[in-house]
Parts: structure tokens; C-alpha cells; sequence
């Protein structure tokens, strides 16, 4: 089985680190695995296939802002990686974000139609299926479900500030996206499954797989070298790729006006220098780390995860802190409940700093009873978050959809 994974990354965030642990399943079951990368490219065991260029991330980026058209540039490189495609001939084309600067998908789709390859396209968020956003619950919009317009989060990424063509975006996307005939969407959580049946998508082959975390190294440990070994107050830990108002930055800045800092402090990962140097002096501030070792010891030395996102498809970070021992305290919001259950972290169903300090309280008052032991919160990753258990999950569907494929 020969596997071609279209990604943004690899082996760095969360799509990143998926695509390249699906491709170490791909070469466990001794097929050949395959990755492309526009932007980083971390250490990889498939062999990795660079998109474009810097100029070209540029650019895209620049007629996105002015004009609304991604997706819709980058036609040297999409047409560069077609060669690619051509000659090595995969099995099976495996699409993660195409969004992100790097593809023209028109060019994409109408090769991938042209060629009537199997593909299967893993959903980490809304971008597919909208007119222009990757996510649209901070503005409670549903004008995705017939027909976008008028764009309330058109300078939301990917953002436009001048035009809006969310319509003609949508259409577009209807069109190419409905096109394939071998065409299987795996949405990564129950909650994104249901939106893509409410969608234009709703009639085409769907897969829940839900995504897993290497638990052989988010494991609980004794020892940490995070700078914070001298911290005795319990830690309240966030931890986000690129901290945002969907990702609950604000969230944290009114949280920590809330504890008692004799007891608590607020820790956050991922932070820009901008950001770094704007938080409040009580919360303690780290940038974005690459190095799981480091981060893997900031999740051990947490007391409780937090995690307020307004916006979020199914974070692997909830499934790090879970496979860590570290409860989870998270809002009501997209598939982030999804990983927690009342062994594991609370879900609040009030979208305010209060309500995670109510479920903080109520943690630490059930922690007194022998509740929320690391222990339990770790077994239930075990059996639930294993990486290798979920992404066998896409071997088997490869298999299934190649078969069908060769049948037709």
C-alpha cells in the first residue's frame, strides 16, 4: 500500500503530528508513506515532500488578504506537486488541511477527479464546507448550511480586508468538493460529523476516527525541567498552538484576576513575544516548544488542565493532559467535551471565567474524597486515546477504500 498524505506540516502541531503517526502506521503495516509539508517539516520516518516555497506562502498569503481568493493561487507549486503525485503513482491520496497558503484546490481537485484516485480527507475543522471560515461559532452563524454571504468573520483566518467572497468561495467549494467520486471525509469528532451532514457534503462516504496521542510519551512522570521546579502552588496549565480569542487567551487573563494566587498560579504554553510581554505578571508566560520532553513536563507538574476554547474540533491537547494524569476543565464548546468524562475533567456549561473557577473548587474538593486520581484519568487514555489504536482505524479504511476502488 502506497499512501500520499497532503499536509500543511509535518510532525509539528497537532495536524502536523497526526499526519506523521498515521504514516508510521502506514509503514508498521509495511506500506510506503508518503508527506508533504509547505511550511515546517520536523524530523519524519515517511519520506517528506516540500510544497512550494517561501515566496509562494507569501503571496498567497497577500492576494488572500486583499481579495479573498484562498485556495486559489500557488498553481506552480500545486502543479510541481502533481508531478510529484504522478510519479509515484500512490495507492490511495490522503488529504489533511488544504487550506493554510500552499494549494490551489481548483487545480487540485479537478487532477484528483481527472485521475479518479481514492481519497480519503481528514476534517480538523469547518474550513471545507464555509464560504470562508475555519470555524464559526463565535458569531453563532449558519448561513453555511445554504449559502454564505456577507461574511461576519471575514477578517478571521484566513482574513480579508477588503473583499468579501464568501459566496463565490462557496459555490466553488460545493462544486469541487462534491465532485469525486472515491471521495471518503473522516470528521475527527462527533461534533464536526454532525455539522458535515448539515452540510453540502452531507451525501458523501463519511468515517468517524477520532484522534489518538503517543501515551508511551505523554505518561505520567516524577520529574520536571520546565523552569518551573521551584513553583509550589498548584498550576493551572493552558496550552494552545497559537493563542487567540477562540483559543480563551482572554479567558485566562480574567481567570487569574479570580484565584487566590497563594494557592494557584496560571501557566501558559505557546505564547507569541507580543503576548509574552502583555499577560499579567502573575501568570507565568512560555513560548511555543517543539520539544515534547519540555512539554510533556509541563503537563506533569499541572495540578489541572484548562482549557477554555470557544471554538475547538477535538484538541489533542485534552488527550495529552488525560494521558499525563491531569484533569481536564473545558466550556461546552465544539468537540472539546468529547475526551472528558466524570472521571477525567469537567465540561462547564457556562462560558465564563466563574464557571471554571467552580470547577477548579469542585476538583480539588473531589480530589479530597480520592477522586481524579492520576492513575484513573491515565487508564482511561489507555484504552481510549491510543495513537496506534486510532490510526489503525485509517489502515483499514485504506484497505476498504482501495478494494471498492478496484472493484468500479
Amino acid at each position: 500500500m502506497k499512501v500520499f498524505q497532503i499536509s500543511i506540516e509535518v510532525n509539528k502541531n497537532s495536524v502536523g503530528k497526526i499526519a506523521e503517526q498515521i504514516g508510521e502506521e502506514i509503514l508498521r503495516n509495511k506500506g510506503e508513506s508518503y508527506i508533504t509539508y509547505a511550511r515546517s517539516c520536523l524530523p519524519s520516518k515517511s519520506k517528506t515532500i516540500k510544497i512550494g516555497n517561501r515566496f509562494d506562502l507569501y503571496y498567497h498569503g497577500v492576494q488572500t488578504r486583499l481579495f479573498d481568493t484562498h485556495c486559489l493561487h500557488s498553481k506552480r507549486a500545486t502543479n510541481n506537486l502533481i508531478k510529484q503525485i504522478d510519479k509515484i503513482a500512490p495507492d490511495i491520496i490522503h488529504l489533511h488541511h488544504i487550506h493554510g497558503y500552499f494549494i490551489h484546490m481548483e487545480i487540485l481537485f479537478n487532477y484528483l477527479k481527472k485521475k479518479n484516485y481514492p481519497v480519503v480527507w481528514t476534517f480538523h475543522d469547518c474550513w471545507s464546507f464555509t464560504g470562508h471560515c475555519a470555524f464559526f461559532d463565535t458569531v453563532d452563524c449558519n448561513k453555511w448550511k445554504t449559502l454564505c454571504y456577507d461574511c461576519e468573520l471575514k477578517k478571521s483566518y484566513p482574513a480579508s480586508y477588503l473583499i468579501d467572497r464568501s459566496t463565490k468561495n462557496f459555490e466553488l467549494k460545493k462544486k469541487l468538493f462534491t465532485s469525486l467520486d472515491n471521495l471518503t471525509i473522516v470528521p475527527v469528532s462527533l461534533w464536526l460529523q454532525d455539522l458535515v451532514k448539515q452540510s453540502f457534503l452531507k451525501n458523501q462516504k463519511m468515517e468517524l476516527i477520532k484522534n489518538g496521542v503517543d501515551i508511551s510519551v505523554f505518561n505520567i512522570f516524577k520529574s520536571y525541567s520546565n523552569g518551573l521546579e521551584n513553583e509550589t502552588r498548584k498550576i493551572l496549565l493552558g496550552v494552545a498552538s497559537t493563542w487567540d480569542e477562540r483559543k480563551g487567551l482572554n479567558e485566562f487573563i480574567k481567570l487569574d484576576k479570580l484565584i487566590d494566587h497563594s494557592s494557584y498560579c496560571i501557566t501558559l504554553i505557546g505564547l507569541d513575544n507580543k503576548q509574552l510581554a502583555e499577560i499579567p505578571k502573575t501568570i507565568h508566560g512560555f513560548p511555543k516548544t517543539d520539544n515534547v520532553t519540555d512539554l510533556v513536563s509541563f503537563y506533569n507538574q499541572a495540578s489541572i488542565f484548562v482549557n477554555p476554547t470557544k471554538s475547538d474540533t477535538y484538541p489533542t491537547t485534552n488527550l495529552e493532559a488525560i494521558a499525563c494524569g491531569i484533569p481536564v476543565v473545558t466550556y461546552n464548546t465544539g468537540g472539546s467535551p468529547e475526551a472528558i468524562t466524570p472521571e477525567t475533567g469537567i465540561v462547564t456549561n457556562n462560558k465564563d471565567a466563574y464557571s471554571i473557577l467552580e470547577a477548579i473548587n469542585e476538583i480539588e474538593k473531589e480530589r479530597s474524597k480520592g477522586k481524579f486520581s492520576k492513575e484513573v484519568i491515565r487508564n482511561y487514555a489507555i484504552k481510549n486515546f491510543n495513537k496506534q489504536k486510532q490510526f489503525n482505524q485509517y489502515i483499514d479504511l485504506y484497505k476498504k477504500v482501495i478494494e471498492k476502488s478496484q472493484l468500479t
